[in-house]
């Protein structure tokens, strides 16, 4: 058998991922790795976080085989190794390694590959367009496996290939990378409607520049919580989508929606500074609509001050009772596919893709 160890030699990476100590770890939602394979055994051997005794929020992740998922699991021991090819002929395919659940809860590691010894792996060809979506809840999938609205957040029921933004990065046929955490903002992550203080620790611009904000740790070390490298992944568009937790906060305050317009502006010139090529576009309105013109004026802005035209806006219906909803009152898959479609035309227009 050949131990295979997972670098840029070896497979592809997907989205923000950061090798340490041999091992690749994956913290944001729908970062992995994916390879072509020749051969008749494949052995994929994880690490998990110092979070796998706890009871809850988990690292899901999925292997693919070609376009089937073929695992599914919460990873809940220190090194889970699972077998997913084993022929007596040899196959070859394409193998895909996600992590569907998000950041903040819980990070996991690749540490090798075991393949037989005549097997081959090889990265896939890198696609012809390259998106990053930046974004919530929403974008995280949220809830998509947890049709029952009275449930609460577990990332055993959050799949973000089920989420707008996977959806259409697939439907674009297009390199991805998903930086979204649930509940942030960019003026103030969610607020319970019966208190006046901002919440001012889950906000995106911070943590923007990082691989990944999580509270997994391995050894005791805050491993992703460390600067991304923005020349391993240089996208031709970045997808905005955040608001939706900021509203929470802003209500119908004149002067809280006017700072956060200002505090959009500011994530938007950030943005612009790591990524000085890409085209932006914001989007919004999926979950509520109410910050919709100041988000207008905050692109209005930008474009001053920037004196770049390279963006625009997107607002999506919001989603209805008839699409029906998932858990907290989260976007169905009705609303997910409906919203995906709409980004999808969208990007083809502006991009002519």
């Amino acid at each position: 058998m050949q131990s295979i160890k997972p670098t840029a030699n070896s497979v592809k990476c997907l989205g923000r991922t950061l090798l340490k100590n041999d091992i690749l770890w994956l913290a944001l939602s729908a970062c992995g790795i994916e390879f072509s394979y020749e051969g008749k055994y494949l052995e994929i051997c994880l690490q998990g976080d110092d979070h796998t005794a706890a009871p809850t929020d988990h690292a899901r992740i999925a292997v693919y085989i070609d376009h089937n998922r073929i695992l599914d699991e919460m990873i809940q021991s220190a090194q889970p190794r699972y077998t997913v090819i084993d022929s007596e002929s040899p196959l070859s395919c394409t193998v895909r390694i996600l992590k569907l659940s998000e950041a903040p809860m819980s990070v996991a590691g690749i540490r090798e590959l075991i393949i037989d010894d005549d097997a081959k792996i090889s990265p896939t060809p890198v696609k012809a367009h390259l998106v990053e979506f930046i974004g919530d809840s929403i974008t995280c999938g949220y809830g998509t496996d947890d049709s029952d609205m009275s449930h609460t957040f577990n990332t055993s029921t959050e799949d973000v290939t089920k989420a707008y933004a996977y959806r259409v990065a697939q439907a674009l046929d297009v390199d991805y990378s998903i930086v979204s955490y649930s509940g942030y903002g960019v003026y103030s992550g969610f607020t319970d409607e019966n208190t006046d203080s901002r919440n001012t620790t889950e906000l995106v611009p911070p943590y923007y520049p990082l691989v990944g904000f999580s509270r997994g740790t391995y050894n005791g070390t805050a491993i992703t919580i460390t600067d991304w490298d923005f020349h391993r992944f240089e996208p031709e568009l970045i997808v905005l989508n955040l608001g939706t937790n900021d509203h929470s906060y802003c209500g119908s305050d004149a002067d809280r929606q006017t700072s956060f317009a200002s505090c959009y502006h500011d994530f938007l010139t950030m943005i612009h500074d790591k990524n000085p090529n890409a085209y932006i576009l914001c989007v919004y309105g999926i979950m509520n609509h109410e910050l919709s013109s100041y988000i207008e004026e905050a692109v209005t802005r930008y474009r001053q001050s920037s004196g770049s035209e390279r963006i625009s806006t997107l607002f999506l219906p919001t989603q209805t009772e008839a699409d029906g909803y998932v858990v907290d009152f989260h976007p169905s898959l009705d609303t997910h596919r409906r919203s995906a479609a709409a980004v999808a035309d969208k990007i083809r227009e502006i991009m002519h893709w």
